[in-house]
């Protein structure tokens, strides 16, 4: 028997088991013949799994409108207190969603009870994140430079709270958001998740120092503070004279040649962000470890916050708490929560600060979801982490 006739003869007793099968429902007698001998071969658990992925969706779809309809009410809230703060106009609890954003309640995606392929990751490696060394051999190829960098620790936190104190920030900032930001123990060269002296720790991030500088934010501070930053160094180079002097003065070629460099674009974070990512950006943040220049773009990326809320009208100090969530949200996100009356801390939801998906993502946020609660948790991890060895060497210089 050929194997044409053997295929005519499977298909023909397949046609013959589909015209006896019995009609389950008026629904299944129109169903294409295709349909039909799919679910011949559809296992109990397979027509469970399908059964249960239907009412997933749909209970999914249900709730994706409820959950539209809320960030899109965020969003226009959000776009509504820019408007009245551009206008100098009150802002009242009506100007935010008091709501708490929708929670899925519904059935969990069931598991497929058969295997899935597995996808396709491709080969590619993780992307790699420029470490110290990386910022050092880009300023010497680059700048033909090499950072100053202190003998001890204790030095550059010398450097640091003189130069803060000296800028405007208080010792409480100082101490508190250093505390919060390193967990009380950085040191001037901490990188984000990368440990030197700890085999497989890898960094998540560039960001360096005792308030975690990303290489944007140093582009950006010598955009934008560069001038005041040279006028300091001049300022020390006079007060120096030999070997010191000689030293200064080449230091400060290399910032002029750097500051030169960051201001070649237009002043947006998107376009320091481009320039920060080439091997001149890179060797511009081997600039935070040095001790003259570093201890300025450390303070400065906090004193840029101070001085924002100044010219939005916040005159009185800022606490350490309410200067780290600038920091740490951005100066106008930041300063909606701190200019929130207690009463209203109280009441607003962290969700109306946040993109959806970036709350989504955010369990500190989710977990304490007023901005009263986030601050009260921020306030508390600084009063922990300033019992720690590092903050009580910086509090008593």
């Amino acid at each position: 028997m050929s194997n044409q006739t053997t295929l005519r003869m499977l298909f023909a007793g397949l046609a013959a088991c589909i015209c006896i099968v019995p009609a389950a429902s008026p629904a299944s007698e129109t169903a294409p013949a295709h349909l039909q001998l799919a679910q011949l071969f559809t296992s109990p658990a397979m027509a469970e799994y399908k059964r249960r992925l239907e009412e997933y969706k749909a209970a999914r779809a249900e709730f994706e409108v409820d959950a539209s309809a809320y960030w899109t009410a965020i969003t226009e809230k959000r776009r509504t207190r820019n408007a009245k703060r551009r206008d100098r106009l009150e802002i009242a609890a009506d100007d935010y969603v008091l709501a708490q954003p929708p929670v899925y309640t519904g059935p969990k995606r069931p598991v497929n009870p058969e295997p899935e392929p597995e996808p396709d990751k491709g080969t590619r490696p993780p992307k790699y994140i420029p470490v110290v060394s990386d910022f050092l051999k880009a300023a010497a190829q680059h700048f033909q430079f090499a950072p100053q960098r202190p003998a001890a620790e204790i030095e550059f936190k010398r450097a640091y709270v003189r130069t803060a104190l000296a800028e405007g920030l208080t010792r409480e900032q100082i101490v508190r958001v250093y505390a919060f930001e390193t967990g009380g123990n950085g040191n001037y060269d901490l990188q984000s998740g990368f440990a030197s002296g700890r085999p497989g720790s890898r960094a998540i991030s560039t960001a360096i120092g005792y308030n975690q500088l990303l290489t944007t934010n140093s582009v950006e501070l010598l955009a934008e503070r560069g001038d005041h930053f040279i006028k300091v160094l001049t300022e020390r180079a006079h007060a120096l004279s030999g070997p010191p002097r000689k030293a200064m003065d080449h230091k400060l070629a290399v910032l002029k040649r750097m500051v030169a460099f960051c201001k070649t674009v237009p002043d947006e974070w998107n376009e320091h962000e481009k320039l920060a990512k080439t091997e001149q950006g890179l060797g511009v943040h081997a600039m935070v470890l040095d001790i003259d220049v570093g201890p300025l773009l450390q303070t400065h990326k906090l004193m840029t916050s101070v001085i924002f809320a100044r010219n939005k009208g916040t005159t009185r100090p800022l606490t350490a708490a309410e200067l780290e969530m600038m920091n740490l949200t951005g100066d106008g996100t930041g300063l909606d929560m701190v200019t929130m009356p207690a009463s209203l801390r109280e009441q607003v939801p962290t969700s109306n600060f946040f993109q959806r998906g970036g709350y989504e993502r955010n369990p500190v946020a989710i977990r304490h979801n007023t901005v009263a609660k986030l601050f009260t948790v921020m306030n508390s991890r600084m009063d922990s982490a300033q019992n720690a060895q590092g903050a009580k060497d910086l509090a008593g210089l």
